[in-house]
């Protein structure tokens, strides 16, 4: 049995109630949004920061004697966090527990872990994999110290397999900011093959755990759920459910890529991957520097009135589309339809901020309430070239025939 597996632990959890459980998702290519699905039972995110894991000796990088890692794991421990996530899902059909008072509500907690890469006046700022946090209805972090706070998405990118979440640091106690730090950044396009790396995350939910092994391989090209194919690190330090979004350190204690998938197989063991820190950091600058979004209660929010779906990087190449999401239908009772977004038309930035998914873009519209005004830049097509526009948008409520199968 061969697969790629994303490094995130999810754990079906039918009413909040029941025990979290897990089985095996089987093969599936990785990372991506539908395919976290992992063995393993977590803590609710709540479980120990401050696990000491098993400190193994490895070769130091410039390939001398061996060194004990302990100290480089202890200085990095307090910039590593836990996370758990919870995603709601509503069964709509007709099956056995219709006959029980309708459609079942299903809770998916998944646990994985973030990188503190910064702060600004009101937030404590930490890099994961965006499938850690996509379509998260609710989200904690754990610290060093197991104080446990609520963290909101302030950005994600799907291609990229990056997000960055956010945390009022008003929220944190004084004790907790005294024991977190920000992590070290150092460089991926220094790394050589053989040089000792260590992996820190919250493996199976348990809490951070440490492993140790060495660059296997740099510039790994790695196929993903939608066909493309992401750049990455390849290590044999054992990446774990759960580890989406640790960190992978060199023997300098500065993160040098973040932990993303495990390849898994019943005859090869030891392949692991991480997404290169320098190719990480443009991204990371462009999420930091968003807006924070939070949110609105499902009653309240604003209905675009399209239906659409995400121009892949395959597509693009192929047709020579721009990437985002191309709207085959604007519906004839939704906002979409009084503003000047036109069907085929590729919406590529919602108030700013680049869409590259429909997953994005629905995130983004859920923080819209009606009556919210949005900006909305589209690609059009016009005498076979796109022409770049600017659309106007006052979101509507959601129709009620909408409700039970929504477009955006």
């Amino acid at each position: 049995m061969v697969g790629v597996h994303v490094a995130a632990s999810r754990y079906l959890n039918i009413y909040a109630s029941a025990d979290p459980s897990g089985k095996e998702n089987g093969d599936q290519p990785v990372p991506g949004p539908d395919n976290g699905q992992m063995d393993g039972k977590g803590q609710n995110g709540q479980s120990g920061q401050g696990g000491s894991g098993s400190h193994e000796k490895v070769p130091n990088s410039g390939g001398g004697g061996v060194a004990d890692v302990s100290d480089i794991v202890e200085a990095a421990m307090p910039t590593v966090v836990a996370i758990t996530s919870t995603t709601v899902y509503q069964s709509n059909n007709y099956g056995y527990g219709w006959f029980f008072g309708g459609p079942q509500t299903y809770e998916v907690p998944s646990s994985g872990s973030g990188i503190i890469i910064g702060e600004n006046d009101q937030e404590l700022l930490i890099v994961t994999n965006n499938h850690v946090v996509e379509s998260a209805s609710s989200m904690k972090v754990a610290f060093i110290d197991n104080e446990v706070v609520d963290a909101v998405i302030k950005g994600t990118d799907a291609e990229t397999d990056l997000a960055v979440i956010s945390v009022p640091l008003d929220q944190i106690k004084a004790d907790t900011k005294s024991k977190i730090s920000v992590a070290k950044l150092g460089s991926s396009d220094d790394l050589k093959v053989g040089q000792g790396v260590i992996a820190i995350g919250n493996a199976l939910g348990y809490g951070q755990s440490v492993t140790v092994g060495y660059v296997s391989a740099l510039d790994r090209e790695v196929r993903v759920s939608n066909n493309a194919t992401r750049t990455l690190l390849q290590t044999d330090a054992a990446i774990n459910p759960g580890n989406s979004g640790g960190a992978l350190l060199n023997m300098k204690g500065e993160v040098v890529g973040i932990n993303a998938a495990k390849y898994s197989s019943t005859e090869v063991e030891g392949i692991g991957y991480a997404i290169p820190i320098s190719k990480a950091q443009d991204i990371m600058s462009q999420l930091m520097n968003r807006k924070t979004m939070n949110p609105v209660e499902e009653a309240k929010r604003g209905y675009l009135g399209i239906q659409g779906t995400t121009v892949d990087e395959e597509t693009a190449s192929l047709f020579g589309m721009p990437r985002g999401v191309y709207v085959y239908k604007v519906l004839g009772d939704g906002a979409a339809a009084e503003s000047d977004l036109r069907d085929k038309d590729i919406i590529t930035k919602v108030d700013g901020q680049s869409v590259k998914t429909m997953t994005e873009l629905q995130e983004l519209l859920a923080c819209y309430e009606l009556g919210e005004e949005l900006e909305l830049t589209v690609q059009t097509q016009e005498n076979g070239q796109y022409q770049e526009r600017i659309v106007q948008v006052t979101l509507k409520s959601m129709p009620q025939e909408e409700q039970s199968n929504p477009a955006q």
